[in-house]
């Protein structure tokens, strides 16, 4: 058996790659100081030499004996390190030059790495000198750069050479390693498995390579062969199967009907889904038993993954079965299960050298009201599955038309919003919380629009329910809040604070993921405390005082304002006020219900009013729409309101120009 690409060229050109890497890192390191080292030993050896001709040279130059002086530099010829020497008075004027060697080019960028060539400067004073003399001349000695260049090559050569064969002999030493560990058992693996016959390949099993039995290698032979036995056992469990039980040891249609009739007696509602595979019936005389046994067990995994734990599965012939799904009684929720039954039986299943794509139809019947006959029924979806089939493969069809079409229409819908969330359809629209004295804006409501077919935006009468309805209220809820924090923080950029209040829904509270996800974005956006709200709306009860705090807390606490919107109705009933005082609250939103009653109708907002005194809260009114209803709520003490007496929801455009611009100005 060949490979294409061996392990030991990849693991060879991983090591060199390495090694490289490496051997250029530790030679620059090792070539500066040996360098630095060397030009420490030339600047020391300089020195000493200046300072043996350092007497004698003073006297020269105190006697202004030129020939003396040059006679004296010229003796120090021998040394070989020196290009030249320079006695220079102290107005920096070359009084003598002796030039020792004709100096080298050196390549610019050496000399200028490694500082060269290196030279030393030493003052000559004259031989008696008093206190705090001034220096008669300066001797300055070059060393030679060429030879200063010629050692650096010599290093560089010398460390590039030793480097190399030593990683050389790594590489070759891993390498071998390797092979002896890895390369060579997995040869004889891929080896043991290549020749295994095809009689043999159930009951194969690898032999542990020796010193491997408490490593990777060993752990996957292990677990082969613990594979290998469980299909063993596998197999022999489906030759009882086929010799005790001809179908399964699913319930049968008797169990399914007694089933169904204790069901019908309860008030849950439920649906029945009837599964025609006709895989299983084209396959009838066409695969072996045992084959056709694997195959059925195969389908009656998925089909058991496919419904869930909840639904009750039941097999009343070789080709059919029907599932029972309780507590369920809108048709949309049926067909989105059907749907997601046929996508996990029409997967590709592998049957030994065959490779099949199933194909089955449903039936759905729904329990009618009052409905207690069960073998009707049952009946009805054996119906519905006998009309899918004849629709084609892969169909669902219901007993009622009706129910069929509302299914379709719900999962049109799913898709519709989906659509309009991916197009930018969606938008998110704010209305004005203003001051009712002043009509200053002091807050704003997010609110969220649609585009509608003429190009305008509104938000469609049920369209909340119907986002609620087909599960995607998080989805939207999270797209509304990631929009409602990126305003913010644009605001806060142009040092506007103004708040924003966002409405959370029920859905959005019970999801488990809601409080990390609203934290990590309010960390994103960097969002200045105080400056969001959130609206609760009153789809959500606050029947358990602990839970409501668990789940507004650490909103809370990260400066997040809450709000109880619609306060009067629903969950924020009088009924449950005393709920209130556990529950972390900022702000009550006086139902635009009790507004609109006003001034002739008052006791309610009289009593809300009272108790948002005593707890403490802030107060706004909704849905204000008179100029009387404004100067009410004024002398009551509501400092805030909402309504289209202050304004419509507008554009985000419309907003930033007619009143941030008039808020920034007061």
């Amino acid at each position: 058996m060949r490979v294409s690409r061996s392990l030991t060229i990849k693991q060879m050109a991983m090591v060199a790659c390495v090694a490289i890497f490496f051997i250029a890192i530790f030679t620059l390191v090792l070539l500066f100081h040996l360098v630095q080292q060397h030009r420490h030993d030339t600047v020391m050896q300089m020195e000493n030499i200046a300072r043996s001709v350092r007497q004698p040279l003073s006297g020269a130059i105190l006697r202004a004996d030129i020939p003396e002086a040059e006679s004296i530099l010229k003796h120090i010829t021998p040394s070989g390190i020196i290009s030249r020497a320079d006695v220079v008075l102290p107005n920096r004027f070359q009084a003598l030059r002796v030039v020792f060697q004709t100096e080298k080019p050196v390549p610019l960028w050496i000399a200028r790495v490694f500082e060269l060539p290196a030279q030393i400067s030493l003052p000559l004073y004259s031989l008696e000198r008093p206190a705090n003399p001034q220096p008669l001349a300066y001797l300055v000695i070059q060393s030679d750069a060429w030879r200063m260049y010629r050692y650096i090559i010599s290093v560089i050569s010398t460390l590039i050479t030793t480097f190399l064969l030593l990683s050389l002999m790594i590489s070759v030493a891993v390498t071998w390693c390797i092979n002896r560990l890895v390369v060579h058992p997995l040869r004889d693996i891929a080896s043991s498995l290549a020749s295994a016959a095809a009689s043999e390949e159930i009951e194969h099993q690898l032999t542990v390579p020796p010193q491997h039995a408490d490593d990777e290698i060993g752990l996957l032979v292990k677990t082969y062969n613990r594979n290998q036995n469980r299909i063993i056992q596998l197999h022999e469990h489906m030759h009882r199967l086929s010799t005790r039980f001809p179908i399964s040891e699913l319930p049968n249609k008797d169990l399914f009907l007694a089933l169904l009739e204790n069901v019908m007696s309860e008030p849950r509602p439920c649906f029945i889904l009837a599964v025609s595979c006709q895989t299983l019936q084209d396959s009838d005389g066409v695969l072996h038993e045992s084959q056709r046994e694997a195959l059925l067990l195969m389908l009656v995994d998925k089909l058991r993954n496919a419904l869930g734990q909840h639904a009750f599965l039941a097999q009343i012939n070789t080709t059919d079965f029907v599932a029972l799904v309780q507590g369920v009684d809108k048709p949309w929720v049926a067909m989105t299960l059907s749907n997601q039954v046929l996508n996990a039986l029409s997967d590709s299943l592998n049957l030994g050298s065959l490779q099949l794509r199933p194909s089955a139809s449903i039936g759905i019947a729904m329990q009618k009201e009052g409905e207690n006959d069960a073998l009707l029924f049952f009946q009805r979806a054996l119906s519905a599955s006998q009309s899918a089939r004849r629709a084609g493969k892969n169909q669902v069809e219901f007993y009622d038309p009706g129910q069929h079409a509302i299914a379709l229409q719900r999962l049109t819908e799913e898709n519709d919003i989906l659509n309009a969330m991916e197009n930018r359809q969606f938008a998110i629209w704010l209305q004005p919380q203003v001051d009712m004295r002043t009509g200053a804006v002091l807050s704003a409501e997010v609110l969220l629009r649609m585009r509608q077919p003429d190009g305008s935006w509104d938000l469609p009468e049920g369209l909340i329910e119907r986002i609620e309805a087909c599960g995607l209220m998080v989805k939207v809820g999270r797209w509304v809040m990631e929009e409602s924090l990126a305003l913010l923080a644009q605001w806060q950029n142009r040092g506007i604070n103004l708040p924003l209040s966002v409405n959370l829904s029920a859905l959005q509270l019970l999801d488990s993921n809601m409080i990390p996800n609203m934290l990590s974005l309010l960390r994103h956006y960097k969002i200045q405390p105080g400056t969001l709200i959130l609206e609760i709306t009153e789809s959500r009860r606050i029947d358990d005082p602990q839970e409501a705090v668990n789940i507004l807390r650490p909103l809370h606490d990260a400066g997040i304002l809450i709000a109880l919107d619609d306060f009067g109705m629903g969950y924020a009933s009088l009924n449950h006020l005393h709920h209130i005082k556990a529950v972390p609250i900022d702000i009550l939103k006086i139902d635009k219900g009790f507004v609109s009653s006003l001034p002739e109708d008052s006791n309610m907002v009289s009593v809300i009013l009272s108790l948002a005194k005593t707890l403490g809260l802030k107060i706004v009114a909704e849905g204000v729409e008179t100029e009387i209803q404004r100067q009410w709520l004024e002398n009551a003490g509501v400092a805030v309101g909402q309504g289209f007496l202050f304004g419509k929801a507008v554009s985000l455009e419309v907003f930033s120009r007619d009143y941030l611009a008039a808020n920034d100005a007061r």
